[in-house]
């Protein structure tokens, strides 16, 4: 069950990014022309997240225990941005990160779910 959890919320993650993925496209193709650039390679950056989390929350699905290693790691970036919003605001945004991604960096590593990725 921690597994399935876990996965359910990587998910939810890459859904996430790419709705901002999305969003990012919409202001870049109303971005002033000097800011262009900055704006593109932001874009690409979330996309690329998006995408990198969707394969790990696959990987997981699948009981891949070399993916584990990954979704901890994604959970402490997002977990560092949430610390950055509580500073720049939204606050409130700051705080569902760090929570979202706290528990699920702790589903990741819990005994049920190391006994349903083989890794006990």
């Amino acid at each position: 069950m921690t597994l399935l959890w876990a996965v359910r919320l990587l998910f939810a993650q890459a859904t996430a990014l790419a709705a901002l993925t999305a969003y990012l496209i919409y202001l870049d193709l109303t971005a002033a022309p000097d800011a262009l650039g900055v704006a593109i390679s932001l874009t690409v950056f979330a996309a690329l997240g998006a995408g990198a989390v969707y394969l790990v929350a696959r990987a997981l699905a699948r009981r891949a225990g070399r993916a584990r290693g990954p979704a901890v790691v994604i959970q402490l970036f997002i977990l560092a941005t949430g610390g950055f919003l509580l500073n720049v605001g939204p606050v409130w945004l700051g705080v569902l990160l760090m929570a979202v991604s706290a528990l699920v960096g702790l589903l990741c590593v819990l005994p049920p779910t190391n006994k349903a990725l083989g890794l006990d």
